[in-house]
């Protein structure tokens, strides 16, 4: 007969996606009932019309059914008020715990997440693409990943992801939106309509530094940072606040674009920032019938430039749209499959990156 030990044993590998602990840890499994193979059980969710639901489901009855349980009937509710504030107590707590009072746990000497800033000298290059699938790619690999989308101006990590949900408040604590493995933090949540942001330099410092002490990130292996472009306010405060950050170039095979991208290089090297290397977006386009490439944008930029800064070229990622379907459950506009020509190219730079970071 299943115990309910057993039930609360398995059921400890079920996460908040959201939150990413254990429902057993966050004291959300309540009222087991066992009548032969027939379980019941409330599940009390962090709040009213948690958006992942479903998926806390899904996985509650897998886990019980493994058991040998025929039927799992799952009933869910909602934390008190008191209980968020005990919830979002200890994830403060935690986020905020440092050697020195005030600063937020991945940003203290003892942090194991390495730090990469994606980086250009101008706009329409394809940084946010890089960005996106560089992390998914490294979630791919095991790697624990999060993403400050920390182009405050032109925030599109959402959209790019397909991710529709806001995140989840608990209290005063603001929980990462999880997609394709990886945390996800933006501006972009937080904006209403698609507005303009109009915001001065002292703002957007002020906005950067809430992302790291306001919001709750769990213990990860890499940080991406996808910064403006070019050498303003938001990539001074990285360099500031960050020092220990590595960056990726990222420019077209333009010769101007890649002369351009040699500021942000050099802004690098500057406040002693290691490149990681440069990546060659649109290199060119294969043709889909023959297979001869066309170098649309010219050729050798991404060269020049890693040659420039004493670098390696990381890759070299054609033109392409991701084969991607919006009737697909997991759709977005912008993430390679790991299985496609180019999502494999991405897979072959998060090894390099791994490797390069022994990670």
């Amino acid at each position: 007969m299943i115990t309910e030990q057993q039930i609360l044993t398995a059921l400890k590998d079920v996460k908040d996606p959201e939150i990413n602990r254990s429902v057993v840890e966050l004291n959300m499994v309540r009222n087991i009932k066992i009548s032969g193979k027939e379980v019941s059980l409330d599940i009390i969710l962090t709040i009213q019309g948690c958006p992942l639901k479903v998926k806390i489901q899904e996985d509650v009855v897998n886990a019980i059914k493994a058991l040998g349980a025929e039927k799992v009937e799952v009933t869910f509710g909602a934390m008190t008020d008191k209980e968020r504030a005990e919830l979002s107590a200890k994830l403060r707590g935690e986020q905020q715990s440092a050697t020195q009072a005030g600063v937020p746990r991945l940003l203290t000497p003892e942090s194991k997440t390495t730090f990469i800033a994606i980086t250009s000298g101008k706009g329409g290059v394809g940084k946010s693409t890089v960005t996106v699938n560089l992390a998914v790619a490294l979630a791919r690999q095991g790697k624990k990943v999060g993403i400050i989308d920390a182009d405050i101006y032109g925030f599109s990590v959402p959209d790019m992801m397909g991710i529709e949900q806001r995140p989840t408040v608990i209290n005063e604590t603001i929980l990462p939106v999880p997609r394709f493995g990886v945390q996800v933090m933006s501006m972009g949540f937080f904006v209403e309509d698609n507005t303009p942001v109009i915001w001065r330099g002292p703002m957007l410092g002020k906005m950067l530094r809430n992302f790291f002490s306001e919001v709750s990130w769990d213990d990860l292996d890499y940080m991406i940072l996808d910064l403006p472009p070019g050498t303003g306010d938001v990539a001074l405060d990285v360099h500031t606040m960050i020092p220990q950050s590595k960056e990726i170039i990222v420019t077209t095979p333009h010769a101007t674009a890649a002369f351009v991208a040699a500021r942000a290089g050099a802004m690098a090297i500057k406040t002693n920032h290691e490149i990681l290397g440069v990546v060659e977006n649109m290199a060119y386009y294969a043709c889909p019938k023959c297979g001869e490439k066309e170098y649309v944008f010219g050729r050798g930029g991404g060269a020049k430039l890693a040659q420039e800064l004493h670098t390696e070229l990381l890759a070299q990622i054609p033109l392409g749209q991701p084969e991607n379907h919006p009737s697909e459950p997991d759709f977005s506009p912008s993430i390679y499959k790991a299985e496609t020509e180019i999502g494999q190219m991405y897979e072959e730079m998060a090894k390099r990156v791994i490797a390069k970071t022994n990670k």
